[in-house]
């Protein structure tokens, strides 16, 4: 790796680190810039998913007072999220890398639509609750508990635009504000990212140079994603969701 294309990878890093902290869809930016200083399809993708956990953690970190009061509630997401991760990680080492490509594009397109109509739905579903007399699970219940698994299965195999996914789910049926979502949103990222990526290290090569360059990035920005992101009031932060999962369709439908 010249000089200049270790640049680019640092810096791709540090993109990724604070668009994950504040929406998610990182990989965007790094896997592509990977492939174009020559690292193989696999080898860019696992390489990737180790680099950018240093980044979700201090993302994590940054949001530590959204994610008060939410110890209960990331225990049992994140032993969802473990196993969703861990389910994806074999998976991209068994399945054909196209196995994905189709249905993805899909997906985030439907999340982006959940999380434009996610405060009229949410009132629509409050307004039924109180009609019925019966309260909001206060970790989602069994619907939640299956989408995350999913989202974070696809999590575990690529990534890209996993916290858009996140943030629907969780911004649909958990009756919290999306800015403790996001909080959450990240240490369920770093926890997926990071079951995958010890699998990884144990049965796929790695570009070692490639892992610390994203690593450093990340980090620091990740430190600066949850500045900007807990600044954002929440339609703000709807609108970014909106443009960057928007990108994502369009970077993975013309890949």
């Amino acid at each position: 790796m010249s000089p200049a294309e270790a640049l680019a990878v640092l810096a791709a890093g540090v993109g990724a680190g604070t668009i994950n902290t504040i929406v998610g869809s990182g990989t965007l930016l790094t896997f592509p810039v990977l492939l174009a200083v020559g690292l193989p399809p696999v080898t860019a993708n696992v390489s990737n998913a180790l680099g950018l956990v240093p980044g979700s953690i201090t993302g994590a970190i940054g949001y530590r007072r959204e994610l008060a009061g939410q110890r209960d509630r990331l225990i049992r997401l994140g032993t969802v999220g473990l196993l969703g991760g861990a389910t994806g990680a074999v998976l991209l080492v068994t399945l054909p890398s196209q196995a994905f490509h189709a249905i993805v594009p899909v997906l985030i397109a439907a999340a982006l639509v959940l999380v434009v109509l996610q405060p009229r739905l949410a009132r629509a579903v409050q307004a039924r609750r109180e009609r019925l007399g019966t309260a909001a699970p206060a970790h989602g219940g069994p619907l939640l508990f299956a989408g995350m698994f999913l989202a974070s299965v696809y999590g575990g195999y690529f990534g890209a635009a996993q916290g858009v996914l996140y943030l629907s789910l969780m911004g649909l049926l958990l009756d919290d504000t999306l800015q403790r979502i996001n909080g959450l949103k990240n240490v369920l990222a770093a926890l997926v990212n990071g079951i995958a990526a010890v699998f990884f290290i144990v049965v796929a090569h790695m570009d070692w140079a490639a892992v610390a360059l994203i690593a450093v990035g990340a980090t620091f920005g990740g430190l600066v994603g949850a500045r900007v992101g807990r600044r954002l009031p929440p339609a703000a932060l709807r609108a970014l969701i909106v443009v960057v999962g928007i990108a994502a369709i369009v970077q993975l439908v013309l890949k």
